[in-house]
C-alpha cells in the first residue's frame, strides 16, 4: 500500500481510509452494475439508489424531519452566499441579520448586500475574529428576513458551541467546517448547508438541507438554477449533478453510521482528538498561543502561533519530516493550523501533540 501522511489541510481534506478503499475497489465497476461510478448516468436507477441512500443516511444521522429537503448542489458555499439572499432577502422588504465571526461569514455578508439590506448583528473583526459572541452582544432584529451565521470559521478556528438564539427568525447556517462532526437539532434551522470537501466528501458538491416553508417563499423571477423549488422538484438533478462526489458522500455517511456508530460517537472522538492538541498548547507555558479564546475553540480547526517566524518555519519542517503535513496557517491569522476533521485518525492528533511537546522542550 502507498504510504499515507497525516494531512491537516483545511480542505480538500482527508477522507476515511475505508471510504477510499471502497471507492478504489469499485471504481472499475460497481457491484452488479458493470459500470464505473464515473460512467453511471445521473438518470439511472443505479444512481438514484446512491443519492437516495445518501439522503436517507443524512436523515438518520441528523434526525432530519420530513418537512425538510436534502439537496446536492454545485457552486460551493459561495454559491449559497448568493442564492440565499437572492431567494429570501431580495423581495422580502426586510433586512437580514449576519453574525460575522470570521473570514467566511465576512465574505457572505457583502454578497447579501448585493440583494438587499443587511444588519451586521455582530462583528468580531476588532479582535481578529478570535471568539464567537455572547447572546447580549448580538444586535438581532426580531423581524429579520433571516439570521445567518457560520458555525465554525475554518481560518480562525472558532466554533459556536451551540446555535445562536434568534427567536422566530429563520436561522441559516454555513456548516462547511463542522458538518457531521456532532449532533445538531435540525428543527432549529431553516437552511443548513455545507460544502463537502472538509468533512463529508470531495470537492464539487454542497449539501443543502432546507425547510419546506422556505422553499415555498422563493420568488419566480430568478433563473431555475438559482431557485430552490426547481432544484427540489428535480431532486438535485435539474442539470447533471456531481455523481462521483455524491457517491463519496454516501460512502462517508455509511462509514459514520456503520463504523463510527453515529454522531454522538463521532463527537466523543472529535473531543478526544482536539483535547490532545489543546492540552499541548495550554501546557506549553505560552510557547504556543491559540488564536481562539477557550470558550470559542473549534473541534475541527486549531489555529496557533509560535514565538517567532523562524521557530514556526523550523516547526513546520520538522512536522513534515514526521509525515504531519499542511500545518501552515492562513495568511490572515499566521502561525499554524491543524484541521482535524472526522477522517483524521486519533493517531495523527496524538503524534502532533507529542511533537509539539517535544519541539517546545527543545526550543522553548
Amino acid at each position: 500500500m502507498t504510504k499515507r501522511v497525516f494531512n491537516f489541510s483545511p480542505g480538500p481534506a482527508m477522507l476515511p481510509l475505508p471510504v477510499l478503499e471502497a471507492a478504489q475497489k469499485d471504481l472499475l465497476a460497481l457491484p452488479g452494475i458493470g459500470q464505473s461510478i464515473l460512467e453511471v448516468s445521473h438518470r439511472s436507477k443505479d444512481f438514484l439508489s446512491i443519492i437516495e441512500t445518501a439522503q436517507a443516511n443524512l436523515r438518520k444521522l441528523y434526525g432530519i424531519p420530513d418537512n425538510y429537503r436534502i439537496l446536492f448542489l454545485q457552486g460551493g458555499a459561495q454559491m449559497q452566499f448568493a442564492m440565499i439572499p437572492m431567494n429570501f432577502l431580495r423581495n422580502s422588504g426586510k433586512a437580514a441579520d449576519y453574525i460575522v465571526t470570521g473570514s467566511w461569514s465576512k465574505k457572505a455578508a457583502p454578497e447579501a448586500k448585493t440583494q438587499g439590506d443587511v444588519n451586521i448583528a455582530f462583528d468580531g473583526s476588532d479582535t481578529n475574529f478570535n471568539r464567537v459572541p455572547k447572546a447580549d452582544e448580538m444586535k438581532l432584529n426580531p423581524d429579520a428576513a433571516y439570521a445567518y451565521y457560520c458555525s465554525t470559521e475554518t481560518i480562525q478556528g472558532v466554533q459556536f458551541p451551540s446555535e445562536p438564539d434568534v427567536g422566530d427568525v429563520p436561522l441559516v447556517c454555513d456548516a462547511s467546517s463542522d458538518v457531521l462532526c456532532r449532533p445538531v437539532d435540525m428543527k432549529k434551522y431553516a437552511i443548513y448547508y455545507a460544502c463537502a470537501q472538509k468533512n463529508a466528501g470531495p470537492a464539487g458538491v454542497t449539501m443543502v438541507i432546507i425547510r419546506d416553508d422556505m422553499v415555498a417563499k422563493c420568488p419566480d423571477d430568478l433563473p431555475s438554477m438559482l431557485r430552490y423549488p426547481p432544484l427540489v422538484e428535480a431532486d438535485s438533478a435539474l442539470n447533471t449533478p456531481p455523481v462521483f462526489a455524491i457517491y463519496i458522500v454516501k460512502l462517508v455517511t455509511d462509514w459514520l453510521l456503520d463504523e463510527i456508530g453515529g454522531l454522538d460517537k463521532m463527537l466523543e472522538r472529535n473531543r478526544m482528538k482536539s483535547q490532545m492538541i489543546y492540552d499541548a498548547i495550554d501546557g506549553s507555558d505560552g510557547f504556543y498561543d491559540c488564536h481562539a479564546e477557550k470558550d470559542s475553540r473549534s473541534l475541527m480547526n486549531i489555529a496557533f502561533r509560535l514565538p517567532s517566524d523562524e521557530l514556526q518555519d523550523k516547526f513546520l519542517a520538522g512536522a513534515t519530516e514526521r509525515d504531519l503535513v499542511a500545518l501552515k496557517g492562513h495568511r490572515s491569522v499566521g502561525g499554524c493550523r491543524a484541521s482535524i476533521y472526522n477522517a483524521m485518525p486519533v493517531e495523527g492528533c496524538q503524534l502532533l501533540a507529542e511533537y509539539m511537546t517535544e519541539f517546545k522542550k527543545a526550543n522553548g
